[in-house]
């Protein structure tokens, strides 16, 4: 037995070790004191501390809590506090943030750390109000600015978004991504002040390897497949750090049934979830398992309810760590693993970076490249990535007939019979229209369409942007090119979905931007009989309406130059034969349309699922997939 000069002694000698990386042999000097003395509170502290730093966070909170029984502790209740969080256990990690704080109400680092977490757990209003409150004790805190302009721009504030942003970027003025944050945020509000310098800057530091903009946003600004690409793979290697420690994922037995598993944060009334929850009702159970997984905080609404109905296994994985998460995946042994939400909100990118399934896809959610070598297939079709284009994928392709885009076979459409007078539209005369949200709408578009508007005489634009001074912007910038600002109309939002498809039907043209398509919209319009007229790009956003009036065999909606798109415009709102001609086919076309047959797009979709899983099971090397109907 040690005396206790002996135990103050190890005690010290295993904290040497700790702090010269020799992590195990401080875990077993740690040890030796707690078997003689359990109650020594440093090395309770201290051990938990080392399991944290070795990766057993488990262990480590249990730990952490024994100590806090010994004593009531500042620190400890913090350590505790930041280890939960790593085990996305917001709610606990809340609890002892607020301990701490008793101790010491004014920690500004603790108030952070705190606001964060309400973040975490969706509580937003109670974020903003902390994080304002660091900045009135400390106005030169950054992390305060930064995270409360993301908490506004979640909140639908994004002018008081903007104000923060700005803040935020002069206290640190070469903070990672801040250039194409606040470049998007402008777009949301339609700002566009010195918009092609700013481009032409992007396009010179992405070419240069900064940490500039990150891959959601570069999509609605520029069409360069080639500078997706670069800018999701500058995004990627400033993410991803710890994934080679990861072990290295086992081959798994063939399956009776392969095993699927969706991984998506937008399970509920959300584009993502309207156009899959049908699909995995369809899926074949006597081939496939499936599973899916959902990152975000559970929103119980008709969409996510239908969802859990439609998969075999339905998981809450918003509270997993990344590991455990990963963990998870390979417990269950999911042999194909679609991401659903690539670079977008919510993402959770390092799972996949640590291989949650031996067959990994990039699919819906973002319209780009992953720029990932841990994504091994990307779901599209041949007008999406055309054989030139290949080399700015990192992904290999999957080529679906028809169009990349699943769609619900039926949805449910309002029975009320709207007027144009319901929504402040003219009685008579022309009606275009574009729901696309305003970030989509880039100044060459505008100037098009306004160009359009001078031409057909009566005609009125119909447009739906989230934000009042975005509204005002379009205004003000229509003033610009001669057209009364009466001429743009602009549509509520409707609390039904199915309302909002119903008054589709009023207008009369769809017109498209670019770089940066509708998607989802233009299934919707194309759905409700509206023609959607497009100027094809190069990158897969600037080409998915094009794919999907090819599933509807309407290609003649399709242009290749912008003047082409505005002449087509004014054809057809000046000439109503013309316009009659196209709705009528468009009409004819959409009971047969296979943009909208889900059984045979679960058909074909399944079909290169087992090309993919065969491949796997025989060891050979990947390559692109081609599915023929």
């Amino acid at each position: 037995m040690i005396n206790k000069i002996n135990i103050d002694e190890t005690h010290q000698l295993a904290i040497t070790n700790f702090n010269t990386g020799k992590r195990e042999e401080a875990e077993r000097l740690f040890r030796e004191v707690l078997k003689t003395n359990p109650s020594h509170f440093d090395a309770n502290h201290c051990l938990a501390i080392l399991l944290v730093n070795l990766g057993r966070l488990d262990e480590a909170v249990i730990l952490f809590k024994k100590t806090l029984e010994l004593k009531p502790d500042s620190d400890v209740y913090q350590n505790l506090a930041n280890t939960l969080i790593q085990l996305r256990k917001f709610e606990e990690a809340e609890i002892n943030y607020r301990k701490v704080l008793e101790f010491n109400h004014d920690n500004i680092d603790i108030q952070y750390n705190l606001g964060n977490t309400l973040k975490d757990l969706s509580r937003l209003d109670e974020a903003e109000v902390v994080y304002k409150k660091i900045i009135e004790l400390k106005p030169d805190y950054f992390k305060a600015h930064h995270n409360l302009a993301i908490t506004l721009n979640d909140l639908n504030k994004p002018d008081e978004a903007l104000k923060y942003w700005k803040n935020a970027k002069v206290l640190k003025p070469d903070a990672d991504f801040f250039f194409g944050i606040i470049l998007h945020l402008k777009m949301q509000l339609n700002i566009w002040d010195d918009l092609q310098s700013k481009l032409q800057e992007l396009t010179k530091r992405i070419n240069n390897g900064e940490k500039i903009i990150k891959p959601f946003a570069i999509l609605s600004l520029i069409d360069d497949p080639g500078l997706h690409r670069k800018t999701a793979e500058i995004y990627l290697n400033s993410k991803i750090t710890k994934s080679n420690l990861f072990p290295k994922i086992s081959k798994y037995h063939s399956h009776e049934k392969i095993k699927i598993g969706y991984f998506s944060s937008d399970f509920h009334d959300h584009p993502v979830g309207q156009l899959t929850r049908e699909l995995f009702e369809l899926h074949d159970r006597k081939k496939f398992e499936i599973h899916a997984f959902s990152f975000r905080l559970n929103i119980k609404d008709e969409t996510n309810t239908r969802i859990r109905k439609g998969v075999d296994h339905f998981y809450d994985v918003h509270r997993m760590s990344d590991i455990d998460l990963v963990k998870l995946a390979r417990s269950l042994e999911i042999d194909i693993a679609i991401d659903l939400t690539g670079h977008t909100a919510k993402n959770r990118t390092e799972i996949f970076a640590m291989k949650v399934a031996p067959i990994q896809i990039n699919y819906l959610g973002y319209s780009s490249t992953t720029g990932a070598d841990h994504m091994n297939y990307l779901i599209a079709d041949k007008t999406i990535i055309p054989e030139k284009n290949k080399k700015y994928y990192s992904e290999k392709i999957v080529y679906l007939p028809n169009s990349y885009m699943v769609n619900e076979s039926k949805v449910k459409v309002s029975e009320k019979l709207f007027t144009r007078e319901d929504f402040g539209l003219p009685a008579e005369g022309f009606v275009f229209c574009c729901f696309n949200q305003g970030y989509k709408i880039s100044p060459p578009t505008f100037a098009g369409w306004m160009r359009i508007l001078k031409a057909a005489d009566g005609s009125v634009l119909w447009l739906h942007p989230k934000n009042e001074n975005a509204l005002k912007n379009l205004k003000k910038e229509a003033k610009k090119h001669g057209i009364d600002e009466s001429r743009l109309i602009f549509a509520p939002r409707l609390d039904l979905n199915e309302d909002h498809l119903s008054r589709q039907k009023l207008a009369d043209l769809f017109l498209d931007t670019l770089p940066c398509n509708a998607h989802t919209i233009a299934s919707e319009a194309l759905r409700m009989g509206v023609p959607i007229l497009t100027c094809i790009g190069e990158a897969f956003a600037s080409r998915v309406a094009a794919s999907l009036l090819k599933a509807v065999n309407l290609p003649e909606m399709i242009t290749t130059t912008q003047e082409q798109y505005e002449r087509l415009a004014i054809e057809l709102a000046t000439n109503p034969k013309k316009l009659k001609t196209i709705k009528n086919k468009l009409a004819n076309n959409l009971p047969t349309a296979p943009l909208y047959d889900t059984p045979l797009f679960t058909k074909n979709l399944e079909a290169a699922y087992q090309v993919m899983y065969e491949k796997y099971q025989n060891d050979l090397n990947l390559d692109d997939i081609e599915i023929k109907n």
